[in-house]
């Protein structure tokens, strides 16, 4: 799986003539990772990896989550591996901090695309492209924000531990279905009739949380290699499934929430994300869920 080769340059020149937008990277473009952690699946096949998306000023969310729902030890018995998401940043500045983190931590990956919301579908397919690579192994990945809260336990002990082994082609989040274009030019989800002619997305889960089979991941990279570019990550992964002919499981009732659930340790003790949540609160909600949950 090396990181989506050109398929052919001249197909991809021509596509990108078609397009009229020379700016917009294909799906099939090379990337390389500046920051890699290729070890992280050695001698080990995890139940869980959490691919988390965020940006290099986002240390405090990234720290809340490390003490929170998102440290590997979050759930007894479950071996969990998280890894924060990141492309490169204009700013050099950055770069040394970053480096450092790393080093610290082991819990980033970062590849040489500009980290821009219009690169957030290469970020994700990054995530799948080093799940596919390296830790093919994994039973399951779940890609969220770094502003989203990840109820971790509810998660592992409700949603997925039930499932039957050998888990393949499960897929589930926040459905969407009967979704059309924005094409008002203002919108952030814009999209051209160039980019997408037709008038219904194929069905998609919002990217602030979704959950699939370990199997996915290379099935979404290889059908990336073949679907054109869209910078709508969550639509786009939609798209690549359709390809694969994988069906989107539905979530039973609310699990997964593109809001933000006004906190409740019984309200948050049966849910899996909640959005909009800020550094402090990954750790106040986690904390006092842990705490209060079994008076629920």
């Amino acid at each position: 799986f090396t990181n989506f080769k050109q398929i052919s340059g001249k197909e991809n020149g021509d596509e990108k003539e078609k397009s009229g937008n020379k700016a917009t990277p294909t799906p099939t473009q090379s990337f390389a990772f500046i920051i890699n952690e290729e070890e992280k699946c050695k001698d080990r096949t995890p139940f869980l990896v959490l691919l988390i998306s965020t940006t290099a000023n986002e240390l405090q969310h990234r720290n809340a989550i490390r003490k929170s729902w998102g440290s590997e030890a979050a759930v007894p018995g479950a071996d969990i591996v998280r890894l924060f998401m990141l492309g490169s940043d204009t700013e050099g500045a950055n770069r040394d901090v970053l480096l450092r983190e790393s080093e610290q931590y082991h819990d980033i990956i970062q590849q040489d695309f500009l980290d821009s919301y219009k690169n957030l579908t290469l970020k994700t397919l990054m995530g799948m492209s080093w799940v596919a690579s390296y830790c093919s192994g994994t039973r399951f990945a779940m890609k969220t924000d770094s502003d989203v809260f990840v109820n971790t336990m509810y998660l592992i002990e409700k949603l997925l531990r039930p499932l039957p082994p050998p888990t393949q082609n499960y897929f589930t989040g926040h459905l969407m279905t009967g979704h059309s274009p924005i094409r008002h030019k203002a919108s952030k989800w814009y999209i051209s009739e160039e980019e997408f002619p037709d008038n219904r997305y194929h069905p998609f889960c919002s990217g602030t949380g979704y959950v699939f089979s370990g199997d996915l991941a290379a099935k979404i990279v290889d059908a990336s290699l073949m679907i054109k570019y869209i910078h709508l990550e969550d639509v786009y992964v939609g798209f690549c499934l359709n390809a694969k002919g994988v069906q989107i499981a539905p979530p039973p009732h609310s699990l997964f929430n593109i809001h933000k659930i006004p906190f409740s340790p019984c309200a948050y003790n049966e849910l899996i994300t909640s959005h909009h949540i800020e550094p402090h609160e990954h750790i106040i909600y986690w904390e006092t869920l842990q705490e209060k949950k079994h008076t629920c």
